[in-house]
């Protein structure tokens, strides 16, 4: 399947995504759209033939539970809407807790890196199975930036995915933005990820920006594709002519002509990086036809012996893989929450992980916190003023998020309103009825919300 082109969909930049010459297809967060309608310009995005694919990121398929069976209805629901010729996800796990360790459920609120172990895959790959057996169309899953690294690991990240891959049968969406990430964040080659990974499974890769501070690369999807990060797409088109590629931006949207000009550097580079004709065989078919010649051999559990049965007729289909074991997802959990539970409710750092380097991601995933509910709730830094920001990392700080951004956003004004705020009585006005407009157990109606907000301009003449 040959996608072209493409750059993410966004409401803030629709148009802008709309006017641009030269695009082939979209991606869309999946989370962000409503699983019954569409927004007018992606209906026209499509009535124009450009694909739509729905991008998860609320899944957590390296999460220690299985995939919630609404979620994928839910992502399944908007691969249909769109017409989608496959769907997304990362390699990542998103929330950990909950009964299989008996505590509280939290929620990262960001894409966190699973332990490349060989416990942690086995739960990637049922949970993997799982959802392609709920999806209407092919999955593909993403490599993830990370700020820290697992203890003990047994698997490089390219092996890691090979071995995914293997199992499973999943296409691949290369990050090379991530590659980067991880090379100056955690000394991975990304080369040599590429080397190692089964290029011949990627289905399209992913393009952004970030930025550097203090010797730590923040994969902030708000600036600029950088040049390294180019060279890693030239790296891996050098080795392969990936079906799609995609710019990503998510926040600090440039006006179109930048858009149209990275653009323009992402098609320069996979023109250079293009290898020239020549009777050497493609890199990538040969990667397919020997495996275990280019990425080398991956140590590892031995395979089941095969069943006596199994030289009965070809026709019949391989036997399903046996579940995980109870244990194997029990170690994943505990583990989890034990990293979880020290990133964002201040627990002790869990042995092995580099304490310096979990203060970065706590601190990071605060940040992110307060910046997205400002985005789902933006009254409240309306109402809060300059206070806002110091008002919500404080908040934070004590209290993990275990449900989603709006709730968070809930949660958050009733803690202040508890605790008195806020100072000047118009604001805890303002505040209060807010959260009463949006706390109670259905939407007031509409003769409510004409009253209150009769009442919130009269408050606040």
């Amino acid at each position: 399947m040959e996608l072209g082109i493409g750059i993410g969909w966004r409401p803030e930049i629709a148009a802008e995504v709309e006017s641009l010459g030269g695009i082939d297809w979209v991606e869309a967060v999946a989370e962000n759209l409503c699983a019954d309608h569409l927004p007018d310009s992606l209906v026209r995005l499509r009535e124009r033939g450009v694909t739509v694919v729905p991008h998860g990121v609320a899944l957590g398929l390296g999460g220690a539970d299985r995939p919630d069976p609404d979620r994928l209805a839910g992502l399944a629901a908007r691969a249909g809407l769109l017409g989608a010729p496959l769907v997304t996800e990362h390699i990542a796990f998103v929330r950990a807790g909950g009964p299989l360790t008996a505590s509280p459920r939290l929620e990262a609120g960001h894409l966190l890196p699973v332990p490349r172990t060989w416990d942690a895959l086995d739960v990637l790959c049922e949970n993997v199975r799982i959802a392609q057996d709920s999806l209407p169309v092919p999955l593909a899953l993403e490599n993830i930036a990370a700020l820290i690294t697992w203890p003990d690991e047994e698997l490089t990240e390219g092996q890691f995915l090979a071995e995914l891959v293997e199992r499973t049968g999943v296409r691949l969406l290369i990050d090379v933005a991530n590659l980067h990430t991880n090379h100056v964040n955690l000394g991975q080659d990304p080369a040599k990820a590429l080397d190692e990974l089964p290029v011949e499974a990627i289905a399209y890769v992913h393009v952004a920006g970030g930025v550097e501070k203090n010797g730590v690369w923040h994969d902030t999807h708000a600036h600029p594709v950088s040049e390294p990060v180019l060279e890693v797409l030239a790296e891996l088109r050098s080795r392969v002519d990936p079906p799609g590629v995609l710019l990503e931006r998510d926040d600090a949207f440039p006006p179109g002509a930048e858009l149209a000009g990275e653009l323009d550097a992402i098609r320069a580079t996979l023109r250079k990086a293009a290898p020239s004709a020549g009777p050497g065989p493609d890199r990538a078919a040969a990667q397919k036809a020997a495996p275990s010649a280019d990425r080398g051999p991956v140590a590892g559990p031995d395979p089941a012996p095969a069943s006596d049965d199994s030289a009965d007729s070809g026709a019949r289909t391989a036997a399903a893989p046996a579940p995980v074991p109870a244990g194997t997802r029990d170690r994943t959990a505990v583990a989890q929450t034990a990293l979880l539970s020290a990133l964002v409710a201040g627990t002790p750092a869990p042995e092995g992980f580099d304490h310096r380097r979990l203060r970065v991601q706590s601190r990071a995933l605060a940040a992110k916190r307060a910046d997205v509910v400002a985005k789902v709730a933006p009254e409240l830094p309306e109402i809060l003023g300059d206070g806002y920001r110091a008002a919500f990392l404080a908040y934070a700080g004590s209290r993990p998020m275990s449900g989603g951004y709006r709730r968070d956003a809930l949660d958050f004004a009733e803690h202040v309103l508890i605790a008195g705020g806020p100072a000047d009585p118009v604001a805890r006005r303002r505040l209060t009825y807010w959260w009463q407009d949006r706390s109670g157990a259905r939407p007031p109606r509409r003769t409510t919300r004409l009253v209150r907000a009769a009442r919130a301009v009269l408050v606040g003449k």
